[in-house]
């Protein structure tokens, strides 16, 4: 379970290679986030605060449902 794209801006200028997925590296699983090709394994305090934060985007936006 990962996602991975190259992200354009809207404004269509820019671009940046995104990969967000399941960390099994370390001894506790969690999120891992590499971003144009630096990644870092989330502790998993903060992992929770990223999909809180990501879910509530979300469901601001109409993307799921509240």
């Amino acid at each position: 379970m990962f996602f991975e794209e190259t992200v354009k801006c809207q404004s269509k200028k820019e671009d940046m290679d995104i990969e967000f997925g399941r960390s099994s590296f370390f001894e506790e699983d969690s999120i891992y986030l590499n971003v144009d090709g630096k990644k870092i394994v989330m502790d998993l305090a903060t992992a929770k605060k990223f999909v809180q934060a990501s879910s509530d985007v979300g469901k601001y936006l109409g993307l799921l449902e509240r």
